[in-house]
């Protein structure tokens, strides 16, 4: 088994600052993609930033220039530094992981539980 928890979530005001975390745990042979993924009220799930095994980044153009995602691989773990929020980045934050539990197994993806992320104006 797998789990993904995340941690940091919270009320903060506009233009402050969030650190969230996802550690991964479990029957873990290799971690390829990690990622943070974010659902509003009444909308999709979008993709916020994601992060190869190799360190390369991708992030949604809302959120250039103000998050920035990182991992240890050491310890399984993806952050999400998110500077000068706003109000429209209230939602729930959902960590991913693509991940393989075996040498022989084909990687799965897996989800964490989410974390609500508040921005007052």
């Amino acid at each position: 088994q797998v789990q993904l928890v995340e941690s940091g979530g919270g009320l903060v005001q506009a233009e402050k600052s969030l650190r969230l975390s996802c550690a991964a745990s479990g029957s873990i042979f290799s971690i390829n993609a990690m990622g943070w993924y974010r659902q509003a009220p009444g909308k999709q799930r979008e993709l916020v930033a994601a992060i190869t095994s190799g360190g390369n980044t991708n992030y949604a153009d809302s959120v250039k220039g103000r998050f920035t995602i990182s991992r240890d691989n050491a310890k399984n773990t993806v952050y999400l530094q998110m500077n000068s929020l706003k109000p429209e980045d209230t939602a729930v934050y959902y960590c991913c992981a693509h991940i393989r539990t075996g040498w022989a197994e084909y990687p799965q993806y897996y989800w964490g539980q989410g974390t609500q992320v508040t921005v007052s104006s």
